[in-house]
């Protein structure tokens, strides 16, 4: 969804489809897909009102993470799941046995889904620099709020990532850090998510393109386990403080003009 400012929100994990030569082979407790990050989409699409674009994937994490590197490089030293996964993120197997993808499976899958969804992302970005000289990239996530294998104890309401800074320009972290830490919700910056391969890799400063991403606990809008349905009034706040970020990068735009 094309949109009239800077800003484009990207939301790589919200897919749920899974093409049946994947589905009829994983493990019955794998179906919940429960490592989706479950309605972010439903919270970038109204920041199109904003004038913002938004991509949103449709395929699930388990077919191939689109927050990671083609080679599949490991973004953090402590456990995690990686290209195309074969554990969940408690790191039980989603496969049947002995119906794991084997390498040719894995190529085909960068192939047929990462590499268009990156082709896709590069060519709004580089759109939206053309046309106003700057582009602003929130890559949107959300994850259970406990997963003691990736974490210990309860994860903050809100972890920006900036690749340690090096994703965007100060001005435009400082204004992210500003507005998330100034309400209700508990707030980290570059703490257990400092920015996925999507972060790190689009976030050109230099070339006046700024990526940030905001990993939100799933606690603060919906129940945390199957059917995973949104608990109203939190859901409201929340798409009303995305948004309430989105205005917020607006200004910090317009104030620099």
């Amino acid at each position: 969804m094309a949109g009239s400012t800077p800003i484009l929100l990207n939301v790589p994990h919200a897919g749920t489809s899974l093409p049946s030569s994947i589905l009829s082979r994983l493990r019955p407790d794998a179906l919940d897909l429960k490592d989706t990050d479950w309605h972010m989409h439903e919270f970038a699409l109204p920041c199109a009102e904003l004038g913002c674009s938004v991509m949103a994937a449709q395929y699930s994490r388990y077919v191939v993470d689109l927050n990671r590197s083609a080679e599949d490089t490991p973004l953090y030293t402590g456990p995690t799941t990686g290209l195309v996964s074969q554990i969940d993120f408690d790191g039980h197997p989603l496969y049947q046995t002995e119906q794991e993808p084997d390498e040719e499976e894995i190529k085909a899958r960068i192939n047929t889904y990462w590499g268009p969804y990156h082709q896709a992302l590069e060519a709004e970005i580089q759109h939206i620099k053309s046309e106003f000289g700057i582009c602003i990239l929130i890559d949107l996530h959300s994850i259970r709020s406990k997963v003691p294998r990736l974490f210990d104890g309860v994860l903050p309401d809100f972890n920006l990532g900036t690749n340690s800074g090096n994703s965007t320009d100060s001005r435009f972290e400082k204004c992210a850090q500003q507005y998330l830490s100034s309400g209700k919700y508990s707030f980290v910056k570059n703490g257990r998510f400092k920015g996925g391969y999507i972060t790190r890799h689009y976030g050109r400063p230099d070339q006046n393109i700024h990526a940030l991403q905001l990993e939100i606990a799933q606690s603060t809008y919906m129940i945390e386990q199957s059917p995973w349905n949104l608990e109203n009034q939190k859901a409201i706040a929340l798409g009303d403080t995305i948004k309430g970020l989105v205005s917020a990068l607006l200004s910090e735009l317009e104030s620099r003009k």
